[in-house]
């Protein structure tokens, strides 16, 4: 069980460093360990979909330097390997006044990270993209599409064992232990020996973290994304995706209308605490990880702050009318019996000591192990990028 880099997670973003490292040197003897039965079953299995065009993020962070050129590594991709997407574009909308000074931000921020053809839209014009939106203003964005992020994921494993790579599921690593040359590995199977640890744990990233050093600066406060579905009869009113402005305290992009590549239209996610790190369901519920949130101090500083925020979530959360609200800023004829419930995800969102939300991703290293310890969305969007920046500080290593 001897291997030149073990990485620890396999998500899209475990998936696509192993695939990196190996298309570059695939003598090196390279394992993904997944603690799931399968590959893809947490963030990259439950999200919306969405290929993210870079439009929101701060010029020159790891999100925007990564979506930028992870975006056209993606399609890349699933050109050469024949998986279904679609570039069908999006509109973010403005429904209030107030809005309208971060609507221009978000523009500029596109210009700066080099988005083409981005389109501003007067109110007469919108109708013309989104027939049953409502809005004062909008911009136009022609780069966003639409994936299945599980089948992306399964052609990288597909790669991988390809190259001789392996991706050895069921395993959940419970303890590492360190020695001057290497470290050992040690799941609930067996025990692996590995010259270089990449953690990509995502939920669980801080812990692995904490397993090979002892002051780890953040800590994962997991957020559930609730979605409902449209009913068939009332699909027509989306023709693609309809996002809101987004609130620049969070790093959320608010509930919003997204057209499936497998069909059917979802409305979502909200952003609710999740009382465990996998909790999908409301009455999902584990003590030690509550406890674990509620007594971090980054976190205590986050719930002061933003409280009446977050009770609306929580009251969004529970209450379809609240959730059927906020839709019908964006689309005035959704009806509270258009919607059926459908799925959840969990994003793995870093927070650190005083008290920020982490708004970028963040790669550390220490002399065990390369840590991806924040990759929430735009991650899918962005793996081949994240990929490709953990595999070349892993081969410098070798």
């Amino acid at each position: 069980m001897e291997q030149d880099i073990l990485i620890i997670g396999g998500g899209i973003v475990g998936l696509a460093t192993a695939l990196n490292i190996l298309q570059t040197n695939p003598a090196l003897k390279v394992c993904i360990l997944e603690k799931e039965s399968d590959i893809a079953q947490h963030q990259t299995g439950n999200n919306s979909g969405v290929i993210h065009s870079g439009i929101y993020y701060k010029p020159n962070s790891l999100k925007a330097q990564n979506c930028i050129r992870g975006y056209e590594m993606l399609v890349d991709f699933c050109k050469k390997n024949e998986i279904a997407f679609d570039l069908c574009g999006k509109i973010i909308v403005a429904t209030q006044k107030n809005e309208l000074p971060m609507l221009d931000n978000i523009f500029e921020r596109g210009v700066q990270n080099g988005l083409q053809n981005l389109r501003k839209i007067p109110a007469e014009q919108i109708k013309e993209f989104e027939p049953y939106v409502n809005g004062i203003a909008a911009i136009h964005v022609p780069q966003t599409g639409i994936v299945d992020y599980k089948a992306v994921s399964q052609k990288y494993r597909q790669l991988i064992e390809q190259l001789g790579g392996e991706v050895r599921t069921n395993e959940k690593v419970i303890e590492i232990k360190a020695f001057p040359k290497n470290s050992e590995v040690i799941t609930e199977k067996r025990t692996f020996l590995a010259k270089l640890l990449i953690n990509c744990a995502g939920l669980y990233s801080d812990k692995v973290a904490e397993m090979t050093q002892k002051d780890v600066n953040f800590k994962i406060i997991p957020f559930r994304g609730e979605y409902y579905e449209l009913k068939k009869e009332k699909q027509y009113l989306v023709k693609n995706l309809i996002y809101p402005v987004p609130d620049p305290n969070f790093p959320f992009l608010g509930v919003h209308f997204t057209r499936m590549i497998g069909g059917g239209i979802e409305a979502g996610p909200n952003a609710v605490l999740a009382f465990k790190r996998e909790g999908y369901k409301r009455t999902d519920f584990d003590w030690e990880e509550f406890s674990e949130i509620m007594a971090w101090r980054g976190f205590q500083k986050v719930a002061l702050k933003y409280w009446q925020t977050g009770l609306g979530e929580f009251y969004r959360s529970f209450s379809k009318s609240a959730f059927t609200e906020a839709l019908q800023r964006l689309v005035p004829d959704i009806e509270q019996d258009d919607l059926v419930e459908g799925g959840a995800g969990i994003r793995a969102q870093a927070c650190d000591k005083t008290g920020g939300l982490l708004d970028d991703f963040m790669i550390l290293e220490d002399k065990l192990a390369i840590h991806v310890g924040n990759a929430p969305s735009p991650a899918a969007t962005s793996s081949l990028s994240i990929g490709k920046t953990v595999a070349e500080m892993a081969l410098k290593r070798q």
